[in-house]
């Protein structure tokens, strides 16, 4: 059996040590004792951001994704958007970008220095509030990946995205048609209902975790506003 090595860990604000792990030639992100995110079953975090992106019927889209993690929801999204369109993800741990440019830089490319996308070291939360405000654009879609789901166990913080206020804020920051969708690793009924009584128009999709029909069934959510 192939070990397990310790590549790097990374302290995440108000939340726990996240641990990037070699296992063979796979790459693993663990909280804990939970796996969150790795190299192997990547096609759901991907399907995120291709399928919102296939819904978008609107000219040079803008997209907020919330949570770099492995890169696997930015790079779809800067692969499938249409010509003029703009890519903003938000991400809360400085050293997820090291190791983007570090041990994941085989994963990562050229998709750091891609001129229509940006990473930008902040809370998702920030950037929804400042569409609302005004200090930018509204988007035409929010994908959030920043935990394993609406019940959130990466980082207390990210339990108001999913929030009824939450949930109203990133209607309001979304242009009319726009998506919010939202990655998990299992289904929740409170959740879809509490889209549904935000007055978002709700579609769950079920994902495998790997492109060939294998792997864990994941869900996301496509709630767009009317």
């Amino acid at each position: 059996m192939l070990p397990r090595e310790t590549i790097a860990t990374a302290d995440i604000p108000g939340g726990d040590t996240l641990t990037l792990i070699s296992h063979g030639r796979a790459f693993i992100i663990m909280l804990g004792r939970d796996e969150l995110m790795g190299t192997r079953m990547q096609y759901s975090e991907e399907q995120l951001a291709v399928l919102t992106l296939a819904e978008l019927s609107v000219p040079r889209p803008r997209v907020l994704i919330g949570g770099y993690g492995m890169g696997f929801t930015y790079r779809a999204a800067l692969n499938a958007i249409s010509e003029g369109g703009r890519v903003v993800v938000a991400e809360v741990v400085p050293e997820i970008l090291d190791w983007a440019r570090g041990p994941l830089s085989h994963l990562t490319g050229a998709t750091l220095d891609d001129p229509i996308g940006e990473v930008i070291l902040c809370d998702v939360a920030a950037l929804i509030d400042d569409a609302n405000d005004g200090t930018c654009a509204k988007f035409d879609a929010i994908l959030l990946d920043v935990d394993n789901g609406p019940d959130g166990i990466v980082r207390e913080g990210n339990d108001r995205l999913y929030t009824r206020t939450g949930l109203a804020k990133a209607k309001d920051a979304l242009n009319r048609g726009g998506i919010l969708a939202v990655w998990s690793a299992a289904t929740d009924h409170k959740f879809t209902r509490r889209l549904m009584d935000a007055g978002f128009d709700v579609e769950v999709r079920e994902v495998r975790a790997r492109p060939n029909n294998k792997g864990p069934r994941h869900t996301i959510w496509f709630a767009k506003k009317p």
